[in-house]
């Protein structure tokens, strides 16, 4: 199935190109997702995660040339690391270069990449470009791991994009690139 003509991702993708929140289903966990562009949008997750700013939160893509504006950075060795590893549930932490906003890299000299292997994931970011991917969960409660407890959560107050997480029972497993050193397994 080609889920980028599903009524729903493609409503979902109008939601977000308006300025909209969504919640939707990832590899691990239910994620919170907006255009990581519209600094009010982000800033709408991070009051519903009741997250500070400074944390920073991942970016999602489809593919890795939607990341193409940070990777053109690096060099042959790093961008062939990153592409060991996805698409799937692996985030880095890949230096910035100042080519995206504080209110995605938070008080960091990187910012946190993942490419999706997830079907929902993947169609929506072929829709919009890469996306705000953070769990759907207010700081300090667990992640959502289905749409009902998404729906627990935050209520109405953004759009839920019909779908189930993958068997993994957790987030995707965090890395920095340049030291390899394992933030979050």
């Amino acid at each position: 199935m080609n889920y980028r003509f599903h009524p729903s991702i493609r409503h979902a993708a109008r939601h977000i190109a308006s300025g909209g929140v969504i919640a939707y289903p990832t590899e691990g966990v239910w994620g919170l997702g907006a255009d990581p562009r519209n600094q009010h949008a982000v800033q709408t997750i991070l009051d519903l995660k009741r997250r500070p700013v400074s944390k920073g939160v991942i970016l999602v893509a489809a593919a890795m040339y939607q990341f193409e504006f940070i990777l053109r950075h690096l060099d042959a060795n790093l961008r062939d690391v990153l592409a060991a590893g996805w698409p799937g549930p692996n985030t880095w932490l890949v230096p910035h270069y100042d080519e995206v906003p504080h209110w995605i890299c938070g008080d960091h000299p990187t910012v946190a990449l993942r490419v999706s292997a997830h079907p929902v994931v993947r169609a929506l970011c072929e829709l919009t470009g890469p996306l705000v991917s953070t769990s759907a969960n207010p700081q300090a409660l667990p992640p959502a791991r289905t749409g009902f407890k998404a729906r627990s959560y935050f209520g109405d107050q953004v759009f839920y994009v019909p779908g189930q997480v993958n068997q993994n029972a957790k987030p995707s497993t965090i890395r920095d690139l340049l030291t390899g050193a394992l933030v979050r397994a």
